[in-house]
């Protein structure tokens, strides 16, 4: 690795830009802080408004670079071994869809894991691409759907030998892992590409205690949410590549496309710096939240009433191992659903948890996270089962019927003009929005599938055993929307 890796020259850049005190004709309108309301200048430091310029000669460009923007991207895909990395400011969701503009044509067929992030089914919208669904692995007792396995994978580029790519979640939410290394050797073996939403495992790299990193299973492409797991800001991530399939102009292109031509400079930075923490100190720093999270996975382990799986829940098909980081506490056994324990944490004990499912809530640690952290955790979640223990939730066998049959791309049903019909009417009809419940998570339908009365009737009983319903624009089912 090279010694540069120690410096971040976008962030430099910016700051030399600042001392050299150019009498600023130059958007943005608040001119380097000058006109800024002293309510702007309490979120940002002085230092960070002289900073907030952009495309300056000295600070390159984000849509071409050259320059230090380059350089920095450069840096970073060192670090990750990869072959080249761009950075993002909207987010994962438009990494994901950069990946999949660069990777996919209109009618192209593209395999993905029914429970994919909704930014996956932009990337569909986008591109024209015809979606494949394979069904994940679903835990029972966990109550959530896992990772795919290499079996699921085989049969579906055996049903569908021209598809042009396996979009692949890993981890999934819940920090999950299963054989990418075997889904990248039977995609490359049909000609096919392999992408993989990475949202949650940008921390991966820097402990030997996790899983291995999508690039290093063989993955041509990853998007990464460097701001959810690193010290990025809010909407920065990266999308990474490695090996001769990439086609890097059409990535280039993509993400022209779909990014602003005034970027924020703050957020690149950020970006930049986040790459540089984790060269000096990533080791040691995910090695910390590792150590950290297991003694809180042990403490609520030893809780009666409360339940957090480890690796040794795992190690079968679709659910290989786990990122130690992401604790899974089960309340069902408490009684009380994980919304239900969010409202009692959040009101009684000031702790915002990430996620929570009908059974579950999810805390993460990160490299930010100290002894302090961990401890007051363990005590808030040793009081909170300690005071609100009851009879245990009746569980609801999860359940997935037959996938129902695509009769129009999620692209022809985004864009053919559409109606909300009452529910019991929808039979016959063509979805125009997508309905899942949580958990697992997964969705039962999607935009351009037909609604039958079998279906009808599995969603009906879903919302009556209490499920959270996600995703329709009427979450009471009164309505679904349909194309007209």
């Amino acid at each position: 690795m090279s010694g540069n890796q120690r410096q971040a020259p976008l962030a430099a850049a910016m700051k030399a830009y600042a001392a050299g005190g150019a009498l600023a004709f130059h958007t943005p309108g608040h001119k380097q802080g000058l006109g800024a309301h002293p309510l702007l200048k309490e979120l940002i430091t002085g230092a960070g408004l002289r900073q907030e310029v952009s495309l300056m000669a000295e600070l390159d460009d984000l849509n071409c670079p050259n320059g230090c923007i380059r350089e920095a991207q450069a840096l970073a895909a060192e670090l990750y071994g990869a072959d080249d990395a761009w950075f993002m400011v909207n987010g994962t969701t438009g990494a994901i869809q950069t990946m999949m503009m660069a990777a996919l044509e209109p009618g192209d067929e593209v395999l993905i894991p029914r429970n994919a992030h909704r930014s996956i089914l932009g990337g569909l919208i986008l591109t024209g691409a015809v979606p494949v669904y394979l069904p994940p692995v679903l835990d029972e007792q966990l109550g959530i759907a896992m990772g795919l396995t290499a079996e699921t994978v085989a049969e579906g580029l055996a049903a569908h030998p021209g598809a042009k790519a396996v979009l692949a979640v890993y981890p999934t939410y819940y920090g999950v892992t299963f054989d990418l290394a075997s889904v990248a050797a039977l995609a490359h073996a049909h000609g096919a590409m392999l992408l993989v939403d990475e949202a949650h495992g940008p921390h991966l790299p820097f402990s030997g205690e996790l899983p291995a990193e999508a690039l290093a299973l063989g993955a041509d492409m990853a998007a990464l949410s460097t701001h959810k797991l690193l010290g990025s800001l809010t909407q920065t991530s990266m999308l990474l590549a490695k090996g001769p399939r990439v086609n890097r102009e059409r990535v280039r292109r993509a993400g022209s496309l779909l990014t602003s031509t005034s970027p924020n400079y703050l957020l690149l930075a950020s970006l930049d710096i986040a790459r540089l923490q984790m060269a000096e100190y990533g080791d040691a720093l995910v090695g910390r939240a590792v150590r950290l999270a297991e003694g809180v996975r042990a403490a609520v382990n030893d809780t009666p009433g409360l339940w957090c799986f480890g690796p040794e829940y795992l190690g079968r098909p679709g659910a290989e191992a786990l990122d130690a980081t992401k604790l899974t506490v089960q309340t069902a056994w408490l009684g009380l659903t994980g919304a239900a324990a969010e409202t009692v944490l959040r009101r009684d004990y000031n702790l915002q948890l990430e996620l929570t499912d009908a059974y579950n809530v999810l805390f993460l640690l990160t490299m930010a996270d100290t002894e302090r952290e961990a401890y007051a955790l363990i005590k808030a979640l040793k009081d909170f089962a300690l005071r609100h223990r009851r009879e245990p939730l009746a569980r609801t066998r999860l359940v997935l019927p037959e996938l129902p049959v695509r009769k129009l791309t999620p692209r022809e049903a985004f864009f053919a003009p559409s109606e909300a019909v009452p529910f019991a009417l929808a039979a016959g009809r063509t979805a125009a929005e997508e309905i899942g419940f949580y958990p697992p998570g997964v969705p039962l339908l999607c935009p351009g599938e037909g609604i039958t009365t079998a279906l009808l009737e599995h969603l009906q009983a879903m919302k009556e055993a209490g499920l959270r319903v996600s995703g329709p624009e009427d979450p009471a089912l009164g309505t679904i929307r349909v194309v007209r």
